[in-house]
């Protein structure tokens, strides 16, 4: 006699219920998990890696990946590939990253399209192969992932393996902007300031300022310290104004 199926999770009672009892929640999505849910398998996944509900496990958060990503779920794919190209729960694989990364971006995420990308850009993992890293940032930027958009300018900017075109790297950086990447935030910032747009300028760049990572704050402030435009030199002088 077969086992009943199990009802699908409720986002919104296990949303309340982590923040009351994580430890339950975690039960739950176990669980359903076990059950065969693959959305329950991609969130046991996540909580094992953050450490939600029970202790940090980076194996058990790679085996569950594994188990989504081998029934079909792309988010699963794509972050089974970041756990061997980062080293979590197993050895570094980048070339085994760059197969999962590359399933994700078969399956139409945007996510695996970029990662798989930076694999191909910079030959790791696989032979490198720049123009087809342009087709897969061109391919996720078009579907609104901002660091791919950002990317993109930055081959139309540079005329990288395609021909060189401003205007267009100038609307793709503003696309990165608006859709939050703060590298396109301080790309847009910098050609709108060489075009005397300031106030536009000053703008991007408090938001890139105030979403950056460590490693782009240390490239970005030292270059704004010593701009020619006082404004642009108090962000950083002043970073609270």
């Amino acid at each position: 006699m077969s086992t009943p199926s199990r009802p699908p999770l409720d986002a919104d009672a296990l949303a309340a219920r982590l923040r009351s009892d994580p430890q339950a929640a975690f039960a739950e999505v176990r669980d359903a998990a076990l059950h065969g849910q693959v959305g329950a398998q991609l969130l046991l996944a996540q909580m094992y890696m953050d450490g939600k509900g029970t202790a940090r496990d980076a194996e058990a958060a790679l085996l569950w990946y594994a188990t989504a990503a081998n029934n079909g779920d792309a988010v699963a794919m794509n972050m089974l590939g970041r756990c061997h190209e980062l080293g979590q729960g197993a050895a570094i694989d980048l070339a085994l990253a760059a197969v999962w990364y590359r399933r994700a971006a078969d399956a139409g995420l945007d996510w695996g399209m970029y990662n798989h990308a930076n694999l191909l850009a910079t030959g790791r993992g696989v032979a490198q192969d720049r123009r087809q890293a342009l087709a897969l940032y061109t391919r996720a930027a078009h579907l609104g992932h901002a660091k791919s958009m950002n990317l993109l300018a930055r081959h139309l900017e540079d005329g990288l393996e395609t021909a060189r075109d401003p205007q267009a790297a100038l609307a793709w950086y503003r696309r990165a902007a608006e859709a939050g990447d703060f590298r396109g935030q301080a790309n847009y910032a910098s050609i709108v300031l060489q075009q005397g747009r300031i106030d536009e300028a000053l703008h991007w760049l408090r938001l890139a300022l105030a979403h950056g990572s460590p490693a782009f704050m240390a490239h970005i402030v030292p270059q704004l310290a010593v701009s020619p435009h006082p404004r642009v030199r108090a962000l950083v002088e002043h970073p609270a104004d």
